[in-house]
C-alpha cells in the first residue's frame, strides 16, 4: 500500500529533482498533482521547474561537496536525476548508506551519466546489437579509430570508417555532435565535441554509421504492479518516431509504425538494458520510473542507441497523445501507483526555438497557433534564450482511434513556424 503525505506539513512525501528543466518541470507538476512536496534543483536560478515547485536550490551538481549538503539538509524521500552533470558517486554513497533513495538507481545515474558506461554496458555486458565504436581521448586517435590504426585504448584494430558520428561522451540534446563525411571534417568535428561537452575533458564515442529507416524512443516503464505478488512489471507505450538534427530533436510523433518482429525486438532490447539498469546495490530488482530508450531500425532488424532513465524529449508528445503523459508515468511509477500507458489518440509535437540570443524575451502568434484545431503550446520558461535553443513545442492531436499522424505533423509544425520569439 502506498501513503502519501501533505506537502508542507510534517508528513509531507518529498521528492528533489536534479536539473529542472522543461522536462523537469512537468515531472513537478505530475507530482504536485498526487499531493508530493518538490524541490526544484538547477545550476542557474529561475529554471523552469524551479518556476513550479514548492522549493528551489542552486547549486553546482556536479560538485559533490554540495550536492551532499543539499540532500543531507534537505532529506527527501527521493533524489530523481533530471540531467547528466551530476556527481553521481555522491549519489551511489547516499543510497548505500540509506540516506535518500535514487530514481531509478544510483547505478543507473552513474551509468547513463555518459555515453561510455551505457554503451558498454549494452553492446559488451547485455551484447546488445549497437553501431560499431571506439572511445578516444585525442584528435590522432579519433583519426585512428576512424582509419582502423587503432586508437591507443586497447580497442580493436578494425576502424568504424565514413561516414560517421562523433558525440562528448557527456552532453545533452544532441550539443558538441556532428557527422563527419570524410578526413577534412575530423578536427572540426574534434573541436565542436570539446565544446559541446557537459564537462571539461577530451574524451568522445565516435559511431559508425548506421544505415536505417527511422529511429524511434521507445518509453519503457519499470512500474509496481496493481497484481498481488506479481512485483515489478515492465510497461511499454507506443512507439515514437523523431526527426533529430544535429543530436537534437525537432519533431516527434506517436505511434510509428514498425513491423510487428521489429517492435517485438524493440522491447526486448528496451526491456532487458532497464532490467538492469533497475538492480539496485543489493541486485535487487528494484530501479522503478520511466526510461526513454532510443533505438534504430531498418525493416525487423532493430539496434540501440542510448537510454535515459528518465524522460525523454521527445516524448513530450505524450503530453497529448496518451492517458497518462511520460511525466505522469514517471510519478506514479516512482511513488508505486499504478501506470496506464494505453495510447488516447495519435499525435505530434513540434519544437519552438529562441531564433535570438537575449535575456526574457517575448513570443508573438500564440493566438495564431492556437487557432489551428486541436493543438496545445507549451512554453518552458526559460529565462534566458539562444538561437538554437529549445524555448517551447506545440503539439497536435489527431482523430481517436486512428494511428495516423501525418496530419498531425504537419499540423505542429505549422503552428509552431507561427510562434515568433523576439528579444523584449
Amino acid at each position: 500500500m502506498t501513503t502519501l503525505g501533505t506537502p508542507l506539513s510534517p508528513s509531507a512525501t518529498k521528492v528533489m529533482l536534479l536539473g529542472s528543466g522543461e522536462l523537469g518541470k512537468e515531472v513537478l507538476i505530475a507530482l504536485q498533482r498526487l499531493g508530493v512536496e518538490t524541490m526544484a534543483v538547477d545550476r542557474y536560478d529561475n529554471a523552469p521547474g524551479q518556476q513550479v515547485a514548492h522549493h528551489a536550490r542552486t547549486i553546482t551538481m556536479s560538485d559533490p561537496t554540495q550536492l551532499k549538503a543539499l540532500i543531507e539538509a534537505e532529506r527527501p524521500h527521493w533524489v530523481v536525476p533530471e540531467i547528466e552533470a551530476i556527481a553521481t558517486p555522491t549519489l551511489e554513497a547516499l543510497e548505500a548508506a540509506g540516506t535518500v533513495r535514487v530514481v531509478p538507481t544510483a547505478r543507473a545515474a552513474r551509468l547513463t551519466m555518459d555515453r561510455e558506461g551505457i554503451r558498454r554496458l549494452a553492446a559488451e555486458t547485455l551484447n546488445l546489437p549497437t553501431s560499431p565504436y571506439r572511445f578516444c581521448d585525442s584528435l590522432a586517435e579519433l583519426q585512428a579509430a576512424i582509419d582502423g590504426h587503432g586508437n591507443g585504448n586497447g580497442e580493436g584494430e578494425g576502424g568504424v570508417g565514413y561516414p560517421c558520428i562523433v558525440k562528448p561522451v557527456m552532453s545533452s540534446s544532441g550539443k558538441g555532435q556532428s557527422k563527419i563525411d570524410g578526413p577534412a571534417d575530423v578536427a572540426k568535428a574534434w573541436d565542436y565535441a570539446m565544446a559541446g561537452g557537459r564537462v571539461q575533458g577530451g574524451r568522445v564515442i565516435v559511431e559508425g554509421f548506421v544505415d536505417f529507416d527511422y529511429e524511434i524512443t521507445l518509453l519503457t516503464v519499470r512500474a509496481q504492479s496493481p497484481e498481488k505478488g506479481v512485483g515489478i512489471q515492465t510497461y511499454f507505450c507506443e512507439p515514437i518516431g523523431h526527426v533529430q538534427v544535429n543530436g537534437d530533436y525537432v519533431e516527434s510523433w506517436q505511434p510509428q509504425r514498425m513491423t510487428p518482429k521489429a517492435l517485438a525486438a524493440a522491447q526486448h532490447v528496451a526491456k532487458t538494458v532497464t532490467d538492469n539498469l533497475g538492480q539496485g546495490l543489493d541486485g535487487q530488482p528494484g530501479g522503478t520510473g520511466l526510461y526513454g530508450v532510443e533505438l534504430f531500425v531498418k525493416g525487423d532488424d532493430v539496434w540501440f542507441s542510448e537510454v535515459s532513465p528518465r524522460p525523454h524529449d521527445t516524448g513530450l508528445v505524450t503530453l497529448c497523445t496518451q492517458n497518462q503523459s511520460e511525466f505522469e508515468l514517471h510519478a506514479r511509477a516512482i511513488l508505486g501507483l499504478p501506470v496506464d500507458t494505453r495510447l488516447r489518440n495519435p499525435g505530434a509535437s513540434a519544437v519552438i526555438y529562441g531564433g535570438v540570443d537575449a535575456t526574457g524575451i517575448s513570443f508573438d502568434g500564440i493566438d495564431e497557433a492556437l487557432a489551428l484545431p486541436d493543438t496545445d503550446i507549451r512554453l518552458f520558461g526559460k529565462p534566458e534564450s539562444f538561437v538554437k535553443r529549445r524555448m517551447g513545442v506545440v503539439l497536435a492531436r489527431g482523430s481517436a482511434g486512428s494511428t495516423e499522424t501525418e496530419a498531425a505533423r504537419a499540423t505542429a509544425k505549422l503552428a509552431a513556424s507561427k510562434v515568433k520569439p523576439r528579444a523584449s
